[in-house]
């Protein structure tokens, strides 16, 4: 059985352009907020640790999105 503080979940209000600009960073088709977020905020800690290996992750994010015709 799963461990229910893992799977629990909660609903929050964004604006409108904030929902389209998190839309235009999805990765696969099927991405969900809750991924693009992690992915988000992943970056951001290595962008604290290391920017050059955080930008070569946006990039290979960016070809990726890319090869999956997303950009």
């Amino acid at each position: 059985m799963a461990n229910p503080e893992k799977t629990k979940i909660t609903t929050i209000k964004i604006q409108s352009q904030t929902k389209e600009r998190l839309d235009k960073l999805r990765v696969h088709k099927k991405d969900t907020y809750d991924e693009i977020v992690q992915r988000m905020l992943g970056i951001l800690n290595v962008c604290r640790r290391d920017p050059d290996q955080a930008q070569e992750t946006l990039e290979k994010l960016e070809s990726l999105a890319k090869k999956n015709k997303l950009i």
